[in-house]
């Protein structure tokens, strides 16, 4: 699997506070805010990203949505999501959200590892007309 990006996915009550903990304490820049979820990316000789989001947003599978603050998701970035997802639905990972389009610009699927974190296996594809409006110029 070639991984093209690798950044925590804070769950989190209070993604605006969070939000603005991450932008004045560390050197995030925000490049997408859609209220229950933000994007932050520190743009430094090596960059890294760190996402917030609301525990009980729909792209949560149900059974690991949780209403407290620490929870965590791996996201890896591919090129290609569906041979990730016939590769390791063949090797027998658990799904717990079946592969799919979003309208915010992601095709993606989620597993977890062992211990349950969850692992979402994502695929960047172009956003819809709405939700293209809630990134940040030059960020899509």
């Amino acid at each position: 699997m070639k991984i093209n990006s690798f950044y925590p996915v804070i769950l989190t009550n209070n993604v605006a506070g969070t939000r603005d903990f991450y932008t004045k304490h560390f050197p995030f820049e925000i490049t997408f805010d859609g209220g229950w979820y933000v994007s932050l990316k520190a743009k430094q000789e090596f960059p890294f990203e760190l996402a917030l989001l609301e525990p009980n947003h729909s792209t949560i599978p149900a059974d690991f949505r949780l209403a407290l603050n620490g929870g965590l998701i791996l996201n890896f970035e591919v090129d290609n999501a569906d041979e990730e997802y016939a590769r390791l639905k063949a090797a027998g990972l658990p799904i717990h959200l079946e592969i799919r389009s979003e309208d915010f610009g992601q095709r993606h699927f989620i597993t977890s590892d062992p211990n349950g974190v969850l692992i979402d296996i994502i695929q960047i594809i172009p956003p819809s007309e709405e939700f293209a409006k809630q990134y940040s110029a030059g960020a899509v």
